[in-house]
């Protein structure tokens, strides 16, 4: 007991550590870099350095900002879904969710723009929210009727690959100015995030995460089985539900500023479990988030340096690292089946 007490206060410890260096790196590093001593200068007496306090407040702390937020909004969204089908290989963009929200996103954009209308940060909120729960019922409605979670992951990739396949004609047949930028989002990318974008997304990410740690509880439970938990006293339709709605929530409120950002979801929930070497949510669900935004803020730090000036999606990056993960899990679930 007093061993794990210490490694969870020595996980956040180390968790924090990492966040607060990857800020800093990722509003220094750049196109156009900072030195931490300049970006101390800059902060402290803004007219001593203007440029440098224009690049920080108005372009990297916002993104910064957007990785952190949406990063780990990601990550719980994943857990989530991960005890909603009592697998970890589960997630909003392997099963299809981020690409459903990003087809209805895409669509309203499009609308909109041949409209000569802008549609508010809610209303692409909400329009990913409609997307991803389609997405979801049609995964709900297939896990109804296979047994074997591989066969709903394999369906879940294949609705991603129509969702996207859909999203891409959309966009390629759209010819109005601010097509590349449409493009540019159906990629996956924290660029061109303002400020208030980040404060509307924390308006939808947070409070979505607090009532998530709030049903830490009935999800420890469930955890146990089904059965265990409706015998202790957990109303097991309204709970689903709830994780239904929370999960699309956060996937929604990502896919609608950043575009589709892959394995995140599933490779950092994963992660942080075996780090802490427990799945006890009230435990490990404030550090998924922490975990979510270390990771979105390194992939993003990659994306931005490794081929400056030129950027290349996040969801490249998060591929790299997340997919191998991914496999590491399918091989090792496959290994356990065939010794049992």
């Amino acid at each position: 007991m007093r061993s794990q007490r210490v490694r969870i206060i020595c996980g956040y410890s180390v968790l924090t550590a990492l966040l607060i260096v990857l800020v800093v790196l990722n509003i220094c590093a750049g196109s156009a870099d900072i030195s931490p001593s300049r970006l101390w200068n800059a902060v402290r007496s803004p007219e001593s350095d203007r440029v440098a306090y224009k690049i920080i407040t108005e372009l990297r702390l916002p993104r910064t900002a957007a990785a952190i937020i949406l990063g780990g909004a990601l990550a719980v969204s994943g857990f989530l879904l991960q005890n909603f089908f009592a697998n970890p290989i589960a997630g909003p963009y392997i099963l299809g969710i981020s690409s459903g929200a990003k087809l209805m996103v895409a669509l309203l954009m499009v609308f909109s723009l041949s409209r000569g209308f802008a549609v508010s940060s809610f209303g692409m909120i909400f329009a990913a929210f409609i997307g991803s729960m389609a997405s979801m019922a049609l995964i709900l409605l297939i896990s109804g009727k296979v047994r074997r979670m591989s066969v709903l992951i394999v369906c879940g990739v294949m609705i991603g690959y129509i969702c996207s396949s859909i999203t891409e004609l959309v966009v390629n047949l759209s010819d109005d100015s601010n097509i590349v930028n449409l493009h540019n989002w159906s990629m996956g990318s924290f660029s061109g995030i303002g400020r208030g974008d980040v404060l509307t997304a924390a308006a939808v990410v947070f409070p979505a995460c607090i009532c998530a740690f709030l049903l830490s509880k009935p999800m420890n439970a469930y955890q146990l089985g089904e059965s265990y938990a409706a015998s202790s006293g957990v109303h097991i339709r309204a709970f689903r539900a709830s994780l239904i709605i929370l999960s699309s929530v956060l996937s929604a409120c990502v896919t609608a500023f950043a575009g589709p950002v892959s394995f995140v979801g599933v490779a950092v929930p994963h992660i942080i479990k075996s780090f802490f070497r427990t799945a006890k949510p009230i435990r490990i669900l404030p550090a998924c988030f922490l975990g979510g935004a270390i990771f979105c803020l390194l992939c993003d730090l990659i994306t931005r340096t490794l081929f400056a000036p030129t950027e290349l999606s996040i969801s490249t990056v998060t591929a790299v690292f997340g997919a191998p993960v991914v496999i590491y899990m399918l091989l090792g679930r496959e290994g356990r089946s065939v010794n049992g």
